[in-house]
Protein backbone atom coordinates (compact mmCIF):
# COMPACT_ATOMS: atom_id res chain seq x y z
CA UNK A 1 0.00 0.00 0.00
CA UNK A 2 1.51 3.36 -1.36
CA UNK A 3 1.13 6.25 0.89
CA UNK A 4 -1.81 7.82 -0.77
CA UNK A 5 -3.49 4.43 -0.24
CA UNK A 6 -2.90 4.44 3.30
CA UNK A 7 -4.18 8.08 4.43
CA UNK A 8 -7.01 7.40 2.56
CA UNK A 9 -7.61 4.08 4.45
CA UNK A 10 -6.98 5.81 7.47
CA UNK A 11 -9.37 8.85 7.31
CA UNK A 12 -11.79 6.09 5.59
CA UNK A 13 -12.08 4.33 9.65
CA UNK A 14 -11.92 7.64 10.90
CA UNK A 15 -14.91 10.55 11.91
CA UNK A 16 -17.10 12.16 8.91
CA UNK A 17 -14.82 14.94 8.61
CA UNK A 18 -12.28 12.52 7.66
CA UNK A 19 -14.37 10.53 5.05
CA UNK A 20 -15.13 13.60 3.36
CA UNK A 21 -11.22 14.94 2.73
CA UNK A 22 -10.89 10.89 1.76
CA UNK A 23 -13.91 11.52 -0.92
CA UNK A 24 -12.91 14.54 -2.36
CA UNK A 25 -9.39 13.20 -2.52
CA UNK A 26 -10.31 10.48 -4.79
CA UNK A 27 -12.25 12.59 -6.40
CA UNK A 28 -9.39 14.85 -7.56
CA UNK A 29 -6.89 11.93 -8.31
CA UNK A 30 -9.96 10.58 -10.71
CA UNK A 31 -9.46 13.89 -12.30
CA UNK A 32 -5.99 13.34 -12.20
CA UNK A 33 -5.67 10.02 -13.99
CA UNK A 34 -2.24 9.18 -15.18
CA UNK A 35 -1.19 12.69 -14.79
CA UNK A 36 1.78 14.07 -12.85
CA UNK A 37 0.45 15.03 -9.12
CA UNK A 38 0.60 18.46 -8.14
CA UNK A 39 4.16 19.30 -5.79
CA UNK A 40 2.36 22.81 -5.14
CA UNK A 41 -1.01 24.19 -4.94
CA UNK A 42 -2.11 28.21 -5.04
CA UNK A 43 -5.40 29.85 -3.92
CA UNK A 44 -6.32 32.81 -5.35
CA UNK A 45 -8.05 35.19 -3.41
CA UNK A 46 -11.37 37.69 -4.54
CA UNK A 47 -10.82 39.63 -7.59
CA UNK A 48 -7.17 37.99 -8.33
CA UNK A 49 -8.11 35.24 -10.77
CA UNK A 50 -6.31 35.09 -13.89
CA UNK A 51 -3.39 33.31 -12.65
CA UNK A 52 -4.44 29.80 -13.52
CA UNK A 53 -4.08 30.80 -17.07
CA UNK A 54 -0.59 30.66 -17.05
CA UNK A 55 -0.66 26.78 -16.43
CA UNK A 56 0.37 24.97 -19.98
CA UNK A 57 -1.41 21.39 -20.79
CA UNK A 58 -3.94 22.10 -17.92
CA UNK A 59 -7.00 20.55 -17.47
CA UNK A 60 -10.01 22.50 -15.05
CA UNK A 61 -12.53 20.87 -13.56
CA UNK A 62 -15.30 22.94 -11.54
CA UNK A 63 -15.83 22.45 -7.92
CA UNK A 64 -18.68 20.35 -7.88
CA UNK A 65 -17.04 17.87 -9.72
CA UNK A 66 -14.90 17.05 -7.52
CA UNK A 67 -16.91 17.45 -4.01
CA UNK A 68 -16.34 21.00 -2.84
CA UNK A 69 -18.34 23.89 -2.58
CA UNK A 70 -19.11 26.37 -5.63
CA UNK A 71 -18.26 29.52 -4.74
CA UNK A 72 -21.11 32.26 -4.14
CA UNK A 73 -18.57 35.15 -4.11
CA UNK A 74 -18.15 37.44 -7.01
CA UNK A 75 -14.00 37.01 -8.26
CA UNK A 76 -14.22 33.51 -7.63
CA UNK A 77 -14.37 31.23 -10.35
CA UNK A 78 -14.76 28.21 -8.74
CA UNK A 79 -12.35 26.06 -10.59
CA UNK A 80 -9.92 23.58 -9.82
CA UNK A 81 -6.66 23.58 -12.81
CA UNK A 82 -3.99 21.64 -12.78
CA UNK A 83 -0.91 22.11 -15.37
CA UNK A 84 2.58 22.93 -15.40
CA UNK A 85 4.26 26.45 -14.80
CA UNK A 86 8.14 26.36 -14.84
CA UNK A 87 8.60 23.03 -14.64
CA UNK A 88 6.23 22.05 -11.98
CA UNK A 89 3.05 20.69 -11.61
CA UNK A 90 0.58 22.93 -9.99
CA UNK A 91 -3.23 22.74 -8.61
CA UNK A 92 -4.76 26.34 -8.80
CA UNK A 93 -7.75 27.04 -6.63
CA UNK A 94 -9.04 29.56 -8.80
CA UNK A 95 -11.59 30.76 -5.59
CA UNK A 96 -12.26 29.50 -2.30
CA UNK A 97 -14.82 28.69 0.18
CA UNK A 98 -15.49 31.34 2.65
CA UNK A 99 -16.59 30.92 6.27
CA UNK A 100 -19.27 34.20 5.99
CA UNK A 101 -20.95 32.15 3.16
CA UNK A 102 -22.70 29.93 5.15
CA UNK A 103 -20.21 27.21 5.13
CA UNK A 104 -18.86 25.49 8.75
CA UNK A 105 -15.55 25.95 9.03
CA UNK A 106 -13.88 22.69 8.29
CA UNK A 107 -15.62 22.89 4.74
CA UNK A 108 -13.05 26.50 4.35
CA UNK A 109 -10.02 23.69 4.59
CA UNK A 110 -11.87 20.81 2.35
CA UNK A 111 -9.81 21.31 -0.39
CA UNK A 112 -6.18 22.12 1.06
CA UNK A 113 -6.98 19.13 3.57
CA UNK A 114 -7.58 16.61 0.02
CA UNK A 115 -4.47 18.17 -2.20
CA UNK A 116 -2.70 17.47 1.55
CA UNK A 117 -3.80 13.68 1.06
CA UNK A 118 -2.36 14.02 -2.57
CA UNK A 119 0.56 15.24 -2.01
CA UNK A 120 1.26 18.81 -2.35
CA UNK A 121 4.48 19.83 -0.14
CA UNK A 122 4.00 23.94 -0.54
CA UNK A 123 1.03 26.20 -0.33
CA UNK A 124 0.70 29.80 -1.78
CA UNK A 125 -2.27 31.51 -1.04
CA UNK A 126 -3.28 35.27 -2.16
CA UNK A 127 -6.45 37.30 -0.45
CA UNK A 128 -7.39 40.68 -0.67
CA UNK A 129 -7.02 42.38 2.55
CA UNK A 130 -7.41 46.37 3.83
CA UNK A 131 -4.40 47.74 5.11
CA UNK A 132 -4.03 49.02 8.61
CA UNK A 133 -0.66 51.03 8.03
CA UNK A 134 -0.35 54.35 7.12
CA UNK A 135 2.23 53.15 4.28
CA UNK A 136 0.13 51.07 2.89
CA UNK A 137 -1.92 52.12 -0.84
CA UNK A 138 -4.34 49.91 -2.74
CA UNK A 139 -2.56 47.55 -5.39
CA UNK A 140 0.39 47.69 -2.23
CA UNK A 141 1.45 43.67 -1.52
CA UNK A 142 1.89 42.14 1.62
CA UNK A 143 3.59 39.08 3.06
CA UNK A 144 2.14 37.71 5.83
CA UNK A 145 4.76 36.53 8.62
CA UNK A 146 1.96 35.55 11.20
CA UNK A 147 -1.93 35.78 11.44
CA UNK A 148 -4.39 36.65 14.62
CA UNK A 149 -7.53 34.06 13.97
CA UNK A 150 -10.24 36.35 14.75
CA UNK A 151 -13.18 34.59 13.43
CA UNK A 152 -13.91 32.28 16.24
CA UNK A 153 -13.80 29.06 14.53
CA UNK A 154 -10.80 26.78 14.03
CA UNK A 155 -11.13 23.65 11.43
CA UNK A 156 -9.41 21.48 13.17
CA UNK A 157 -11.68 21.87 16.01
CA UNK A 158 -13.50 18.57 16.72
CA UNK A 159 -12.08 14.52 16.38
CA UNK A 160 -8.52 15.14 15.25
CA UNK A 161 -7.68 13.63 11.86
CA UNK A 162 -4.61 11.71 13.21
CA UNK A 163 -3.56 10.16 9.39
CA UNK A 164 -2.92 14.02 8.66
CA UNK A 165 -1.19 15.32 11.68
CA UNK A 166 -1.22 16.20 15.52
CA UNK A 167 -4.12 16.41 17.91
CA UNK A 168 -2.11 19.94 18.86
CA UNK A 169 -0.08 21.32 15.79
CA UNK A 170 2.80 23.76 17.07
CA UNK A 171 2.18 27.23 15.02
CA UNK A 172 4.87 29.23 15.93
CA UNK A 173 5.62 29.71 12.31
CA UNK A 174 3.02 28.99 10.23
CA UNK A 175 4.48 31.17 7.39
CA UNK A 176 7.70 29.41 5.87
CA UNK A 177 10.90 31.89 5.83
CA UNK A 178 12.09 30.13 2.79
CA UNK A 179 9.39 30.02 1.20
CA UNK A 180 9.05 34.22 2.58
CA UNK A 181 13.09 34.66 1.27
CA UNK A 182 12.15 33.40 -2.29
CA UNK A 183 8.89 35.85 -2.60
CA UNK A 184 11.20 38.71 -1.25
CA UNK A 185 13.87 37.69 -4.23
CA UNK A 186 11.66 37.54 -6.88
CA UNK A 187 10.20 40.64 -5.91
CA UNK A 188 13.27 42.28 -6.50
CA UNK A 189 13.68 40.57 -9.80
CA UNK A 190 10.51 41.94 -10.91
CA UNK A 191 10.55 45.27 -9.23
CA UNK A 192 7.68 44.57 -6.64
CA UNK A 193 7.91 45.96 -3.19
CA UNK A 194 6.90 43.59 -0.61
CA UNK A 195 5.62 44.82 2.64
CA UNK A 196 5.70 42.64 5.10
CA UNK A 197 3.48 42.08 8.75
CA UNK A 198 0.58 40.41 10.36
CA UNK A 199 -2.71 39.32 8.59
CA UNK A 200 -5.97 39.08 11.29
CA UNK A 201 -8.71 36.77 9.89
CA UNK A 202 -12.37 38.27 10.67
CA UNK A 203 -15.83 35.65 10.18
CA UNK A 204 -17.28 38.60 7.42
CA UNK A 205 -19.31 39.21 5.95
CA UNK A 206 -19.84 43.23 7.35
CA UNK A 207 -16.55 45.19 6.89
CA UNK A 208 -15.09 46.58 10.26
CA UNK A 209 -16.00 49.32 11.78
CA UNK A 210 -14.00 52.34 12.77
CA UNK A 211 -13.66 51.24 16.49
CA UNK A 212 -12.58 47.60 15.56
CA UNK A 213 -10.23 48.52 13.62
CA UNK A 214 -8.71 51.15 15.95
CA UNK A 215 -8.48 47.50 18.28
CA UNK A 216 -7.39 45.80 15.72
CA UNK A 217 -3.98 48.26 15.33
CA UNK A 218 -3.80 47.83 19.06
CA UNK A 219 -3.72 44.26 18.63
CA UNK A 220 -0.37 44.28 16.01
CA UNK A 221 -3.13 43.72 12.75
CA UNK A 222 -1.33 45.41 9.77
CA UNK A 223 -3.96 44.02 7.78
CA UNK A 224 -7.44 42.17 7.77
CA UNK A 225 -9.08 40.14 5.51
CA UNK A 226 -12.00 37.49 5.42
CA UNK A 227 -10.06 33.63 4.69
CA UNK A 228 -6.75 32.44 4.45
CA UNK A 229 -6.54 31.44 8.08
CA UNK A 230 -8.63 28.59 8.03
CA UNK A 231 -6.65 26.93 5.09
CA UNK A 232 -3.25 27.68 6.76
CA UNK A 233 -4.08 26.15 10.03
CA UNK A 234 -5.12 22.72 7.92
CA UNK A 235 -2.42 22.69 5.85
CA UNK A 236 0.36 23.64 8.58
CA UNK A 237 -1.38 20.77 10.35
CA UNK A 238 -1.03 18.39 7.39
CA UNK A 239 2.99 19.69 7.02
CA UNK A 240 2.46 21.65 4.55
CA UNK A 241 4.97 24.45 3.93
CA UNK A 242 3.01 27.50 3.33
CA UNK A 243 3.30 31.35 2.11
CA UNK A 244 0.41 33.51 1.74
CA UNK A 245 0.69 37.35 0.39
CA UNK A 246 -2.35 39.65 0.83
CA UNK A 247 -3.32 42.27 -1.56
CA UNK A 248 -4.11 45.74 0.05
CA UNK A 249 -7.45 46.81 -2.20
CA UNK A 250 -8.52 48.86 0.30
CA UNK A 251 -7.35 51.44 3.28
CA UNK A 252 -9.56 49.77 6.18
CA UNK A 253 -12.91 51.91 8.22
CA UNK A 254 -12.06 54.82 9.63
CA UNK A 255 -8.57 55.31 8.03
CA UNK A 256 -9.37 57.08 4.97
CA UNK A 257 -13.37 59.09 4.19
CA UNK A 258 -14.23 56.76 1.93
CA UNK A 259 -17.15 53.87 2.10
CA UNK A 260 -16.13 50.28 1.73
CA UNK A 261 -17.21 48.39 -1.08
CA UNK A 262 -16.87 44.37 -2.90
CA UNK A 263 -16.47 46.41 -5.96
CA UNK A 264 -13.50 47.95 -4.89
CA UNK A 265 -11.90 45.04 -3.61
CA UNK A 266 -12.35 43.66 -7.08
CA UNK A 267 -11.10 46.74 -8.94
CA UNK A 268 -8.01 46.53 -7.34
CA UNK A 269 -7.40 43.21 -7.10
CA UNK A 270 -7.69 43.17 -11.18
CA UNK A 271 -5.66 46.00 -11.72
CA UNK A 272 -2.88 44.20 -9.42
CA UNK A 273 -3.25 40.87 -11.10
CA UNK A 274 -0.89 40.73 -13.27
CA UNK A 275 1.94 41.71 -10.89
CA UNK A 276 0.72 39.08 -8.63
CA UNK A 277 0.72 36.65 -11.06
CA UNK A 278 4.00 37.68 -12.51
CA UNK A 279 5.08 37.22 -8.77
CA UNK A 280 3.93 33.97 -7.67
CA UNK A 281 4.98 32.40 -11.40
CA UNK A 282 8.87 33.75 -10.05
CA UNK A 283 8.67 32.61 -6.92
CA UNK A 284 7.49 28.77 -7.68
CA UNK A 285 10.45 29.16 -10.26
CA UNK A 286 12.63 29.65 -7.36
CA UNK A 287 10.90 27.13 -5.07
Amino acid sequence: MNRIENLLAQLDKGPPAGQEVAKVARNILQFLGNRDKPSIAVILGSGLGGFEKRLTDSIVCPYAEVGLPTSTVAGHAGNLVVGKLQGKTVAVLAGRAHYYEGHDIQTTALAVRALAVIGIKQLLVSNAAGGLRPEFTPGDFMLLTDHINMMGANPLRGPNLDALGPRFPDMTKPYDGEIIDKFVQAGKSLGIDLHKGTYMALSGPTYETPAEIRAFMSLGADAVGMSTVPEIIAARHAGVRCAAVSCITNVAAGLSDSLLSHDEVKEVGNLAGKRLSDLFEQTIALI
